[in-house]
């Protein structure tokens, strides 16, 4: 699967949509207000995430983005459930999903199985993959080098997905390059710390990028999605589209 079929614009803008609420009724008519707006300010797709919501709540947003808004392109991401997630995509008309790391993060013996579950999904070939290696959060624990574990992790999944230490945090321009270094024109996304300040530089380097925080009012993921920062965000992603 190509990710050029997925995302077919310039620097593709992916925006997060972390379930915040303080009830389930409350999460889903955020969660559906918050991704037309998005989408009204010029991003190209969501992610349903259950960073403060659970599974139930990712479900149920799925269901209205299926049923109601079936021309939004959206993904998910259920945090460390790699088969939830495919499963989930595959179910509700998901065109891709997100894992947080795909490789990197395990000791050889638990890295062998969770290789051979990656494999079994990504054979079928029915949902895009964007797996993360060195991503924020997670322990380097496979006691190979970078470039190895990038190899192995282009082998599981259809993009990268690099980020700094945590979320809202800068990914370093350095750490950018030397995955693109390594991994060539293999569809890397910048996954955390974006802002229209740094999008220029970042997506120079990047194929796309998933944005949370800086979109937020006060740039905290938990507050509620800012028109106003949406709309600055995509003025910066578009004047780099235009220089491209």
């Amino acid at each position: 699967m190509k990710f050029r079929d997925i995302f077919p614009v310039e620097k593709a803008i992916l925006a997060m949509l972390h379930l915040k609420g303080d009830s389930p009724e409350d999460i889903l008519e955020r969660a559906k207000r918050e991704a037309d707006l998005l989408f009204e300010c010029g991003v190209d797709a969501v992610i349903v995430e259950d960073y403060f919501g659970g599974e139930d709540d990712v479900v149920r947003v799925l269901e209205w983005l299926q049923t109601q808004r079936p021309h939004y392109c959206y993904g998910v991401n259920v945090l460390d459930q790699f088969a939830k997630t495919y499963e989930l995509a595959e179910k509700y008309g998901a065109k891709f999903m997100q894992v947080d790391s795909v490789c990197g993060h395990l000791v050889p013996e638990e890295d062998a199985e969770y290789e051979k579950e990656l494999k079994s999904y990504h054979d079928r070939g029915t949902v895009f993959i964007m797996g993360g290696v060195r991503f924020k959060h997670k322990d380097v624990l496979s006691g190979r080098s970078l470039e190895e574990d990038l190899k192995l992790g282009m082998e599981r999944c259809d993009a990268i997905v690099v980020t700094g230490v945590g979320t809202g945090i800068n990914t370093e321009i350095e750490k950018i390059r030397e995955f693109r270094s390594i991994m060539g024109d293999f569809p890397l996304i910048v996954g955390a710390g974006l802002t229209p300040d740094t999008a220029e530089e970042q997506l120079s380097v990047g194929d796309g990028g998933i944005v949370g925080s800086c979109l937020k009012e006060g740039g905290k993921a938990e507050n509620d999605v800012s028109r106003e920062n949406t709309l600055k965000f995509m003025a910066a992603v578009n004047a780099l589209r235009k220089e491209k």
